[in-house]
């Protein structure tokens, strides 16, 4: 059996950006395309800058800038096909309820945990959602099992700086 579509929700974190360079691999191995995907919190608006154009507009550029990045590396890496979702609202929900019905995707790879600890902590991980809520197979990068010195990508680290200011 081989997988067809592959779905990866990155948000700037290191297990994020691990679990996309494992779906690159993936997709590679499986001649299948991926879907890369981002969800703009309501809460991340505060963190944008409001002089230069609406907040919605900001987030939704440091976004594309970061899945276009993504997109790029995984074309020269040899995946076949890209694309790239945004969503807005609760990450959980958005990607559970919104994205995989649209994509149609038969695996999901994702990171254990991302940026936002404090929402980890109050309403449990994106990850935990998406394993109890996919109808495809998931696949959950470990954090504790990236390695020291993986880096991120440059476009990644100005994501995390002008989005996130992480």
């Amino acid at each position: 059996m081989t997988y067809q579509h592959i779905l990866i929700p990155v948000d700037g974190s290191k297990v994020s950006e691990y679990a996309f360079q494992k779906g690159v691999e993936i997709a590679k191995r499986n001649d299948a395309s991926i879907t890369l995907a981002h969800v703009v919190d309501i809460r991340t608006y505060a963190n944008v800058e409001s002089d230069r154009g609406s907040l919605h507009e900001n987030a939704d550029k440091y976004t594309e800038k970061m899945l276009n990045g993504y997109k790029e590396l995984a074309l020269k890496q040899g995946v076949k096909s890209v694309g790239t979702e945004i969503g807005h609202g609760a990450a959980r929900q958005v990607i559970t309820k919104e994205i995989v019905p649209k994509i149609e995707c038969d695996l999901i790879i994702c990171g254990s945990n991302g940026i936002n600890a404090l929402e980890r902590f109050i309403m449990g991980s994106v990850s935990e959602a998406i394993v109890r809520y996919a109808k495809c197979d998931v696949l959950v990068v470990r954090s504790e099992l990236v390695p020291e010195d993986f880096k991120l990508e440059e476009f990644t680290e100005e994501f995390r700086r002008e989005y996130t200011n992480n």
